[in-house]
């Protein structure tokens, strides 16, 4: 089946989209008409992806590049005016930055490593719903949170990055009942594993990852 969906004129801002899921939303958003803004910590991956976005844009619209840490609330202040300014509104509003570090509750760096996987997964989407509400319900429009299947499973040496993703969930739960009135939607999604190089990122071994995946796609 397939499904063609027109967002011209449409402003949405990922988070996370120099790779990844997000890079891929981001494409995917533009082959759609969309005017998106791509943002990431590195300037090389959020342009490389900005080009891919360019080239299969109906209209040739120019992904606006924010290079931007999502633990930085004055970033993703400067990250939400900069769009605002640039475009003069916001659309869709996509908190799909994630990151997970496998640890164990006993491990020496276990708490450091709980608050950073906390302040990604969670806390960056809590800050940016917070200052993102004035602009979409101005133009009544969407916010899609990026969860994982984690949130609904137990993790050996997982459990902070299961417990952001649980806490997402319940978070969007909460904000689609809270910002429903104002014309604003808001919905979650749970991907499971997907081949993205975030499972390298976690510090897994390429080969490791690979045999991973493979194994998944036997299932």
């Amino acid at each position: 089946m397939s499904l063609t969906y027109n967002f011209s004129g449409k402003v949405v801002l990922i988070t996370g989209s120099s790779g990844g899921i997000g890079a891929a939303t981001a494409v995917q958003f533009s082959r759609a008409g969309a005017n998106v803004v791509v943002t990431g910590r590195r300037a090389d991956n959020v342009s490389q992806v900005a080009k891919e976005c360019l080239k299969v844009s109906p209209n040739k619209s120019r992904a606006l590049e924010v290079v931007a840490d999502v633990t930085n609330n004055e970033d993703l202040k400067r990250l939400v005016d900069t769009t605002v300014k640039h475009f003069g509104k916001l659309d869709v509003l996509v908190n799909n930055a994630g990151a997970a570090i496998m640890t164990g509750v006993s491990d020496k760096q276990y708490y450091e490593n709980h608050l950073r996987v906390m302040q990604i997964n969670l806390n960056s989407v809590v800050y940016l719903t917070h200052i993102c509400v004035e602009h979409l319900e101005k133009t009544k429009g969407n916010i899609i949170n990026i969860s994982s299947l984690a949130g609904m499973r137990t993790s050996m040496y997982g459990s902070s990055y299961c417990a952001s993703k649980c806490a997402l969930d319940m978070f969007t739960k909460c904000m689609a009942a809270e910002l429903g009135p104002k014309r604003i939607r808001v919905n979650v999604i749970n991907p499971g594993p997907i081949r993205s190089g975030f499972l390298t990122a976690m510090g897994l071994p390429n080969d490791a990852s690979d045999k991973f995946h493979d194994k998944l796609g036997q299932m």
